[in-house]
């Protein structure tokens, strides 16, 4: 599998302007400027260690606080792109190492994950360079499996299968043999094997289709339980951690058809269809963000809802906590 998906992946440019100057001024202008030149990609980076865009968020903060701190040691030996993913990765595992280990429960992540979140496309829609690496690894079945992986062995899998890295530049990368590197790598693959899609294209971001865009719209706007019912596949599935997830088109459009009060904001998220949810709760002055529903399609109906409750996920669209009536 992991060759496989190394195939499809095209390195990005290297970045321009690695040399720095020994005047701090300047050594200040070059940083941020190579920084903000790459800040979209090691978002993409972060949020697949990570696998949610809050913590995302927080890596690529502490990357440029690090290469702040480290700058005067940059001596441009490698590329700036290829300093700071190393640097992103290893504040990604310094990060669990604080949040101590944590056993994997058996099942699907997206059935009991509260780490995973969505990606929305919208961070990834004016960047060409992002936008490409981007259309590989973020489908959310892949992301989720990464979660299966200890952190050493998902950094090692992005870094090689994803980005092309060889084994020495990944054992620099983590301080480590190549010969650690390689029994990284075959773990992690031996996992994967069991738990990721096992087509090579069910790893690249999704494209949407205007029949999809159609679906979303129709689901949006559906209120009462036969409306909803007409969108679904009979096997439909609804995950939504830490909640157990619905099965079957009875009980989904049961649930799905309550008469509560929603707001809906369709959107895409991984290449897929998404409904922004913001609810009203009887006596509440306002509609509280609530959840985000990433949507699978296949063959006109709707087959999987993946839904990532909490404010923090909405929040990652740059849509508000609450909205007025």
């Amino acid at each position: 599998m992991g060759s496989a998906v190394v195939s499809t992946v095209v390195r990005t440019t290297q970045p321009r302007g690695n040399h720095m100057s020994d005047s701090p001024d300047d050594q200040a202008v070059w940083l941020q400027r190579a920084f903000d030149e790459h800040r979209r990609e090691l978002h993409v980076h972060c949020y697949r260690l990570a696998g949610n865009v809050t913590d995302a968020d927080d890596l690529v903060q502490e990357t440029f606080l690090r290469a702040w701190r480290a700058r005067d040691r940059f001596e441009g030996r490698a590329s700036a792109r290829t300093w700071f993913y190393r640097i992103a990765t290893n504040v990604f595992l310094d990060s669990r190492k604080a949040a101590g280990h944590r056993a994997v429960p058996y099942g699907d992540p997206l059935e009991w994950s509260t780490e995973l979140g969505p990606y929305p496309d919208a961070l990834l829609a004016d960047d060409p360079q992002t936008g490409l690496a981007a259309r590989e690894t973020v489908e959310l079945a892949v992301i989720a499996a990464l979660m299966y992986l200890p952190p050493r062995q998902r950094a090692a899998f992005v870094l090689r299968d994803v980005y092309g890295w060889t084994p020495q530049e990944i054992a620099a990368a983590l301080d480590t043999a190549v010969a650690a590197v390689n029994s990284l790598l075959q773990r992690a693959r031996h996992t994967l094997r069991r738990r990721a899609p096992s087509d090579p294209k069910d790893w690249r971001r999704p494209q949407l289709t205007s029949e999809d865009e159609e679906i979303l719209r129709r689901y949006a706007n559906a209120k009462d339980p036969e409306t909803i019912r007409a969108l679904l596949a009979e096997d439909v599935r609804i995950t939504m951690p830490p909640e157990p997830p619905v099965v079957g088109i009875d009980a989904a459009a049961e649930f799905l058809g309550r008469p509560l009060d929603w707001r809906t904001f369709p959107t895409s998220a991984n290449g897929r269809p998404a409904l922004i949810n913001y609810l009203r709760r009887p006596g509440s002055p306002h509609y509280e963000a609530l959840v985000v529903d990433v949507l699978r399609i296949e063959n006109g109906k709707i087959v999987e809802s993946n839904a990532f409750i909490g404010a923090r996920h909405v929040a990652a669209f740059s849509m508000p906590a609450t909205l007025e009536p």
